[in-house]
């Protein structure tokens, strides 16, 4: 699928976005092992999301649609049964490294797979730490998919990780639920706390003191209701679009504001864009609001290590962003994004060279020097659906027409992204 894009006008209208990835993907989880029905608002329709749901199902897990809300009857903690196939993940990093935490403890073996791009990504990150906890667990060389896991007695962990991922905390944490004791997490840096939060609404003491979090095992979970906002990392994209396309005013509503999701705000507010936030509240342990996004004169800014976990999933765009910023921006920090659907730094600088701007690609981020002009022509996805949408935006406001191959990626994300952008875009 070869998707064409042409230079924007302007960006007018009032939007919402599907509900957050993220939070969906643990709201499935955390209602299937909980002990009574989970009803979840605003579901994310993306294909990742999907397969967590199909997983569970084939581990004997009864999930219904109905007419605005998703139930799940929960089966406790060790109510799942084994699947007669293997649990196909698809494209989704997030359900292969969380589901292991709560597999590692059933008493029986489960084989996860994936798809080409999933069986390159690091498991290793999750294997470690569930073995320490007394998981058993085969894999291909380099920690890598099909995974075999075998469930076992879990033991309680105290793990400092490596690396800043809510993948990796949240397997652990899942899995710490099954151990006898106390299971503690500490990160170099805060990642994503979706799974934090959503414990306590289940019921779920958690226990936080600055980088950790700990976790009493064998508490029951218990099913509630679940509202899951817009997704911030999908609006993103609509965000930017509107600050770099000259005469735009876009209001996005019912948006997931929380901090550990909105490190690109932070970095706008520092290039000076012009962006205003309205309703904020906290519903469900999330806050959200609305964004009202106007075209903006930007400036380049110095992006610290610190702050990336906060944007990982929005690098691409603010990319294309910096592209259009005075002077210098520079991202360091960012080297798990070699390892994500593709190598998003060296699939940004090939498109960027395609399009005749100029990057300095570094080994864990890069240096952008604007304002440049971009030039349309005919660039990859890689089959990663942020790559797709963020050079999608970069076509708004290219010389010419812009030719994204392998489109159809953005499904994993975010099936209905190019409908939002052509209702949104004034030609």
């Amino acid at each position: 699928m070869i998707n064409s894009i042409r230079q924007a006008r302007g960006i007018k209208r009032t939007i919402t976005v599907k509900g957050d990835k993220s939070i969906s993907h643990r709201g499935l989880l955390l209602g299937a092992i909980a002990e009574g029905n989970t009803r979840i608002y605003n579901l994310s329709s993306s294909a990742d999301v999907m397969n967590t749901l199909d997983c569970l199902r084939q581990l004997n897990v009864a999930i219904n649609k109905h007419s605005n809300f998703w139930e799940i009857s929960g089966n406790g903690l060790y109510g799942f049964k084994v699947s007669p196939t293997p649990l196909d993940c698809g494209n989704s990093g997030t359900t292969m490294r969380l589901l292991p935490g709560i597999l590692a403890a059933q008493p029986f073996t489960s084989t996860l797979i994936g798809d080409e791009s999933l069986g390159k990504r690091p498991m290793g990150r999750i294997i470690e730490p569930l073995t320490q906890m007394g998981a058993k667990i085969d894999s291909q060389p380099g920690g890598l998919a099909p995974l075999q896991i075998h469930g076992n007695q879990l033991n309680p962990i105290h793990y400092i990780s490596s690396v800043a991922s809510a993948q990796v905390k949240s397997c652990i944490l899942l899995a710490g639920l099954y151990a006898q004791g106390m299971t503690t997490v500490i990160e170099p840096h805060l990642s994503r706390d979706h799974t934090e939060r959503m414990l306590t609404d289940f019921g779920i003491f958690v226990k936080k003191n600055g980088l950790a979090i700990s976790i009493e095992g064998q508490q029951a979970l218990h099913g509630c209701k679940i509202n899951v906002p817009g997704d911030f990392s999908s609006a993103a994209f609509f965000i930017s679009a509107a600050l770099i396309v000259p005469n735009s005013e876009l209001k996005i509503k019912n948006i997931c504001l929380n901090p550990t999701r909105t490190g690109l705000l932070e970095v706008l507010n520092q290039m000076g864009a012009e962006i205003e936030i309205q309703k904020y509240e906290e519903k469900h342990s999330e806050p959200i609001g609305e964004i009202t996004v106007f075209t903006s004169q930007l400036n380049g800014v110095e992006i610290p290590p610190e702050l990336v976990p906060k944007l990982i999933d929005e690098v691409p765009i603010l990319a294309i962003i910096a592209t259009q910023a005075s002077g210098t921006t520079k991202l360091t920090g960012a080297k798990e994004l070699r390892v994500k659907e593709s190598d998003r730094l060296h699939a940004i600088a090939n498109n960027f060279s395609l399009m005749g701007i100029q990057i300095e690609e570094k080994k864990d981020g890069f240096i952008i020097k604007g304002p440049q002009k971009i030039k349309g022509t005919v660039v990859d996805s890689y089959g990663d659906h942020r790559i797709a949408m963020a050079f999608a935006i970069a076509g708004l406001i290219a010389e010419g027409e812009t030719q994204l191959k392998n489109a159809e990626c953005v499904k994993i994300s975010m099936p209905d992204f190019f409908e939002i952008l052509q209702g949104i875009v004034i030609e």
